[in-house]
Formats: structure tokens, sequence, C-alpha cells
């Protein structure tokens, strides 16, 4: 009787992601991952060629876990792009490591990776519906505005990975609406 295998591919990108989450995209190795595992670099490899194969796996599953993290995320403002500040700012946040892998960090060899606007978008048009939902507010120029609020976005979520950004969910909504407006009034 052939004996079972315990290390399966579920399993390795199962450790390698947590081992992201955790630890930084940085400290994916093979003899890392496999050690975590409890298994020798052997399974690793047959299962994926190289570790570059490996770490798009990660990438991938990265990408997937912020999609499902932006549309889990409650939405309490009607607000154009406020929503999608928070949660961006609070996937930052809370999930440091990640945020920097798909945000932050140019992408290994053999990664398919994907552009912000991508990721943020989603397979469900999150941008696109945002940007219309400035247009319908009455916004002339919702690209533009998009834009604007998306530096600053970008940039209070780049403060909380150096523990520069210390206000509370309240606040920052607080700020995301007034900016919106402040952009509003002088589009």
């Amino acid at each position: 009787m052939a004996r079972k295998e315990s290390i399966t591919v579920d399993k390795i990108l199962d450790t390698a992601f947590a081992m992201t989450r955790e630890e930084g995209f940085g400290n994916v190795t093979a003899r890392k991952v496999a050690a975590r595992a409890e298994c020798s670099t052997q399974p690793i490899f047959r299962v994926y060629k190289n570790m570059e194969e490996l770490w798009d796996a990660v990438y991938q599953r990265a990408a997937e876990f912020f999609q499902n993290y932006y549309e889990m995320y409650p939405r309490v403002s009607r607000v154009p792009f406020a929503n999608l500040g928070m949660a961006y700012i609070a996937f930052a946040r809370e999930e440091k490591q990640l945020f920097e892998l798909l945000f932050l960090t140019e992408a290994k060899e053999g990664m398919r990776r994907k552009s912000m606007y991508e990721l943020l978008n989603g397979s469900n048009g999150n941008v696109f519906y945002e940007i219309n939902l400035a247009r319908v507010q009455g916004c002339r120029e919702p690209s533009g505005l998009f834009m604007k609020m998306w530096i600053f976005i970008h940039g209070a979520a780049c403060m909380t990975l150096t523990g520069d950004y210390d206000l509370s969910n309240q606040e920052t909504m607080e700020l995301l609406e007034n900016s919106y407006n402040s952009f509003m009034k002088n589009e």
C-alpha cells in the first residue's frame, strides 16, 4: 500500500502565507517553510518548480485575502472614497506584512504582480463604483478627485506602518469625509 503524502500543496501554501503575514515576505525561504511545515524541502519542490512559483502563489493568496478583507469591511459612509480609504488604512494597520507585500514592495522574479489599481478595483469594480458615486453626487472630475484622495489615503496607510498614525476610526472617517468635501469645493 502506498504511503499517503501528509505534506500537501495546501499545507505548503498555508504555511508560506502564514509566515508572510507574521514575519514578512522576505522570510519565506524553502528551508524556513520546510521547518515550519515540519518536513524537508523535498515536498516543496515536488509541488512547486522553484521558489518563484511558491512566491507567486503566496502573492496571489495575499491579493485574494485583501479582496475578501475589503469586501467584508463595513460600509458606514455615503461619501465617495471614504469607505475605500477606511478599509485600506485598516488593512495596513491590521495586516502590515501583507500590506507591504501588496502595495510597497517590488515583485520578485517570476511573480505576476498586480498594479495598485487592479488590487483596489478587484473583480467587483470597487474603484469604478466609487468614481461613479462621486459623479452621481455632482463631481465633474471624479477620476482626478480619486487621485487626490488616493494620495491622502495611501499616505495615511503608510504612516500606520511606521507608527506615525494614531487616529481612531472615527477621526479617520471624519478626516476622509472632510478631505473629500474640501477637494470637491476646490474642483
